[in-house]
């Protein structure tokens, strides 16, 4: 037993993902109708996300207890990454609306709550920052994990003793493992959500929405190999795409099928360990990045707010393009990490047209129509970048001194 899993791990774990796509859309095509394929997508998804919480909390009070306190200048280039990604996002998607304009047929208004304003966006992050710590684990609160967890690792920090700081780092150790267990089952969770997708929802969304979809996954793809290797090239100053390709290689395909930023921070995790960047930094910025590096919910958001406005017939000029821009890059920040976490605010984007919000919400129906597609791509440049940028903080202050990079 021992010798078939050393075998199975000796075999690269993309390989093995490969296999389990094409065994997923082998399955789906021909027995659409099993029922116990699926299990294993929902499984994986169901550990990612219930081990996720846990890995942020515990890794973020470990490496703020025990950092070297020379990580400063990292983050402030992630966090700056970080937004400016996301406002580049959101500026190539009004500039791709301009250029193909798009109409929608709108269809029912579904029935969930959006936020009223960018105020109310606001008041519901400050809000998660202070919910109860346990409560932010168990509902998967992001930005209150990371709030309780950097509050707990600056007290491990100043009082604890030695041995204390050792433990708490060998509990991030255990947890880490344990991740690196359930990354091994990823083949198999990509069988299960591949067959799923194939099962349930076939071709027929590119025949309806065809023109709709091109334009935010286009804006995806543009942003993913064009906007963000320039990016990577300005700091590095070499060519960025080994990473680039990498980050999604290892990231991307697998949130493509999760379809939750959140789930997939175990996976970026154990991309930034073989990167070989510092875990003290990305055990911090990777699940940062899950909450504020949202370039894909910014395309989303701005791309179906102006079908909406061409569709209303709607003049929009650069001006308020502009603001719809920052709208959609603020917005996006507080967006979920969850699937179809974006769709929510694009009635809050749309009130800026003065669209009203029974309109707006029929957009939100059409993009859960095309959710499949359009929220996949999302994820993965969401949490590709995730990465990616904080590869390129690291490794641009390590340029700084003179060190040498491999990717």
């Amino acid at each position: 037993m021992q010798s078939t899993f050393e075998k199975w791990q000796s075999i690269s774990l993309i390989l093995r993902i490969i296999c389990g796509l094409i065994l997923g859309t082998i399955f789906g095509m021909v027995m659409p109708d099993n029922g116990i394929i699926p299990i294993f997508g929902n499984l994986f998804v169901g550990l990612l996300k219930g081990v996720a919480p846990v890995l942020v909390f515990v890794l973020v009070i470990s490496a703020l207890a025990n950092a070297s306190g020379n990580i400063g200048g990292r983050f402030k280039t992630v966090i700056f990454l970080y937004v400016v990604g996301t406002l580049l996002a959101a500026a190539t998607a009004v500039a791709a609306s301009f250029m193909f304009p798009v109409n929608m047929t709108l269809t029912e208004a579904v029935n969930n709550t959006p936020p009223g304003g960018i105020g109310e966006v606001i008041k519901t992050i400050l809000t998660n920052m202070v919910a109860n710590p346990v409560s932010a684990i168990m509902n998967a609160n992001y930005v209150g994990i990371l709030c309780w967890a950097i509050i707990f690792g600056l007290g491990f920090k100043k009082l604890a003793t030695d041995g204390t700081r050792a433990i708490v780092a060998e509990i991030a150790g255990v947890v880490s493992k344990a991740v690196s267990w359930i990354i091994q089952l990823a083949p198999f969770g990509i069988m299960g959500l591949v067959f799923s997708a194939v099962a349930e929802s076939g071709l027929e969304i590119f025949v309806d929405y065809g023109k709709l979809l091109l334009v935010l996954v286009g804006v995806m793809f543009a942003m993913a190999f064009i906007v963000n290797p320039v990016i990577g090239f300005l700091f590095l100053k070499r060519n960025p795409y080994p990473l680039v390709f990498r980050c999604l290689r290892e990231s991307g395909v697998t949130a493509f099928f999760t379809r939750s930023s959140a789930a997939n921070i175990p996976v970026n995790m154990d991309l930034c360990k073989k990167l070989g960047l510092d875990e003290d930094f990305y055990s911090v910025s990777v699940p940062l990045g899950a909450t504020i590096n949202m370039e894909g919910a910014a395309i989303t958001i701005t791309v179906m707010t102006m079908a909406v406005a061409h569709t209303l017939g709607i003049a929009v000029d650069v001006p308020t393009a502009i603001i719809l821009s920052v709208l959609a890059t603020v917005g996006a920040c507080g967006a979920s990490g969850v699937a179809g976490g974006s769709l929510l605010l694009i009635p809050m984007a749309c009130s800026l047209f003065g669209i009203s919000n029974d309109i707006a919400m029929q957009a939100v129906g059409v993009g859960f129509i095309i959710g499949v597609v359009q929220d996949s791509c999302e994820t993965a440049l969401n949490s590709s970048s995730d990465a990616l940028f904080a590869s390129i903080a690291e490794f641009s202050e390590r340029l700084k001194r003179g060190e040498k990079i491999d990717f």
